[in-house]
């Protein structure tokens, strides 16, 4: 297994022969208006540029990914530039006609059991922000685990803050790598979309043995965790040794 991150949400994972593209925003730095945050908002999104050439990112890719459809997981350049055959995977039955609209032939939604070529993929559950109202605005989302006799469990938890349902999920696939998204990107004043360091230490309490990937940083104008404070603040509660913090472009072999 190979995970690589690209930028903010968008990873690569090559897993059982197979290569998957998740969450891609392949546009150009500065290419969409940055999201409302109430700071920041002089800067626009993605505030970084990619690591690497979108023809490199989506050379080779077996399937995608969308664990849900905003912008900063899904983007026009990836409508435009992913080929119209290819297998996408998505959440539920509204995000599939959603994707259909824009072209694409082949479309699954992803259940607790789909196979794709030989693999096991199994939705999981997530929530994106805390409360009633954040969670009414954000919409719905999901996450995705990656069962394969010949390779470790990968558990790709996507836009969700840490609650009971993250520990219900590493208590049934006991994954032996998790990615998170840690950004703490918040919307307006409505607070957390996603985990910020305490949520990742809750991670790493339910699955100490785990290895935890943290990804969704330092992308999108909305983002108020940086790798160096979230770096410090493991290494304060003990459990760096867990913990990879990849740079754009960096990628890990298991």
């Amino acid at each position: 297994m190979n995970v690589q991150q690209i930028r903010n949400a968008t990873i690569t994972v090559q897993y059982a022969g197979k290569k998957f593209l998740i969450d891609p925003m392949l546009a150009d730095k500065g290419a969409y208006s940055p999201f409302p945050a109430g700071f920041r908002e002089d800067v626009r999104n993605p505030i970084v540029d990619l690591p690497m050439s979108v023809d490199d990112i989506i050379s080779d890719v077996d399937a995608v990914i969308l664990t849900h459809l905003h912008q900063d997981h899904y983007d026009d350049v990836a409508k435009k530039v992913l080929p119209k055959s290819i297998k996408i995977f998505v959440q539920d039955e509204k995000d599939a006609k959603q994707v259909i609209n824009d072209g694409f032939q082949q479309v699954e939604v992803i259940t607790e059991n789909t196979i794709f070529e030989g693999i096991q993929l199994v939705k999981t559950q997530g929530e994106h922000g805390r409360g009633e109202e954040l969670l009414k605005a954000m919409g719905e989302v999901c996450g995705i685990v990656f069962i394969h006799p010949n390779e470790k469990t990968l558990y790709v938890a996507g836009d969700s803050v840490w609650y009971d349902g993250i520990q219900n999920e590493i208590d049934a696939h006991t994954p032996d790598i998790i990615v998170v998204n840690a950004g703490n990107n918040v919307w307006q004043s409505m607070g957390s979309l996603i985990m910020g360091k305490e949520d990742v230490y809750e991670v790493f309490k339910a699955a100490p043995k785990a290895k935890i990937i943290a990804v969704h940083m330092e992308a999108v104008n909305h983002w108020t965790l940086s790798r160096e404070e979230l770096e410090r603040y493991a290494d304060e509660k003990g459990f760096s040794s867990s913990l990879l913090i990849p740079e754009d472009g960096e990628s890990y072999t298991f």
